[in-house]
């Protein structure tokens, strides 16, 4: 008997569960380290555009290994290949938190270790969430992605406030710790995990041949031209106001590490509010207004956040870019993985994951205009381009 879609009937699969708290454990510690080392860098440097560049070499790894990531998790059983990012992030973790704990860390180091974890990120939608549509099946993609997309919510909302709750309690080195122990944690949970895939097979010599195969599928399909178009200008225009949060946050909230905390963690509150609202309302008719409307207002609030002459307001900004920004979250990963024919799926996610990539663009645009402009103008600046680009390039994003 076919269980009846639902979050409860999700978690009463042991395997997602599983799976379900692996993410949970990587979107805590990815945002527990971008408030942490932004705000590390920012008082090292003092400066607007490294700490963008710092928080840019997360997204870098998608636009240079997402589609190989794509093309060999299609080669790997899933399980093995989780366990070796898991592994990978364990020890780039524990590496600065020893440097912390014996007072050698520098910004290099937290430079590399965010690349580190940028290679998770890159990973994470060709193999955990793959994992995921598996565990849930096709029919319940949507309510499991709005499950996955509320970890991460959460952990927005507790990340940052844990995160500049140790830096203003015991520094670094209270933060790296955590994360350390954190991977842990994932790495026992995953070590139980049942599910197993036959891996594709595919020879190593057709590997650049695979990559340019789902390229060219995601080219040719209308609907996924339009899904990668609107994470483009996403990641573009909106997303990178995420490494000014600790500037604004200081410089024109006059705000110490644990305020700038505080401040980061209301965005994932109202992420996780939006995530339970998606769980509940989003269906099959809903999803392209979810995901476009959701990515349009997101950056609107972005600019209402740069322009908050106060804390309420800012946090009231920040509430709204969560909420609304979950419609565009939730329908990302659950359109491209409901467009893509079954063996292309780790492919075109892997594809996503490059378009997700071009946001050190961003970063970068956004870094040089903080320094010529202010931070809080440069931010409100390419929000307000964002909205604009996708409100003049309908045509795209109208067959999703």
């Amino acid at each position: 008997m076919t269980p009846k879609p639902g979050p409860r009937s999700l978690f009463a699969v042991a395997d997602f569960r599983r799976i379900w708290t692996v993410g949970l454990v990587l979107f805590t510690v990815r945002w527990l380290e971008m408030i942490a080392f932004g705000v590390y860098t920012y008082a090292e440097t003092n400066s607007a555009f490294i700490v963008a560049m710092v928080t840019m070499l997360r997204l870098l790894p998608m636009a240079l290994f997402g589609a190989f990531i794509g093309a060999y998790a299609e080669r790997m059983e899933r399980r093995t290949a989780l366990l070796l990012v898991l592994a990978m992030l364990l020890i780039g973790e524990a590496a600065v938190a020893i440097s912390a704990l014996t007072g050698h860390l520098t910004v290099w180091q937290v430079a590399l270790a965010t690349f580190i974890n940028g290679i998770g990120w890159a990973a994470d939608n060709p193999i955990r969430r793959v994992m995921i549509g598996q565990a849930a099946g096709l029919e319940r993609m949507n309510i499991a992605m709005s499950i996955d997309v509320g970890a991460n919510n959460a952990s927005r909302a507790l990340g940052p406030t844990v995160g500049g709750a140790l830096l203003a309690w015991i520094g670094m080195q209270g933060a790296l710790a955590l994360g350390t122990f954190l991977y842990c944690v994932a790495l026992a949970v995953l070590l139980r995990l049942g599910q197993r895939n036959p891996p594709a097979g595919t020879r190593p010599g057709r590997v650049l041949a695979t990559i340019r195969e789902g390229i060219a599928f995601a080219a040719q399909n209308p609907a996924l031209r339009g899904i990668l178009w609107v994470t483009i200008v996403y990641n573009l225009f909106g997303w990178p106001f995420t490494g000014m949060i600790p500037v604004i946050g200081r410089d024109s909230l006059d705000l110490g590490p644990q305020g700038v905390g505080l401040l980061a963690s209301m965005d994932g509150i109202g992420a996780f509010a939006g995530a339970l609202f998606m769980a509940r309302w989003s269906r099959a008719e809903n999803f392209r207004l979810s995901y476009v409307g959701g990515c349009m207002i997101y950056m609107a609030a972005i600019a209402g956040f740069a322009l908050s002459p106060g804390f309420i307001s800012a946090s009231l900004a920040l509430f709204l870019t969560g909420f609304f920004g979950t419609g565009y979250t939730v329908m990302q990963a659950t359109l491209t993985y409901r467009a893509a024919p079954p063996a292309m799926k780790s492919r075109m996610l892997g594809v996503l994951s490059v378009c997700i990539g071009l946001g050190p663009i961003g970063f970068l645009l956004l870094g040089i205009l903080a320094d010529l402009l202010g931070a809080s103008a440069a931010t409100a600046l390419c929000a307000a381009a964002g909205v604009l680009v996708l409100a003049v390039t309908g045509r795209i994003w109208r067959a999703i």
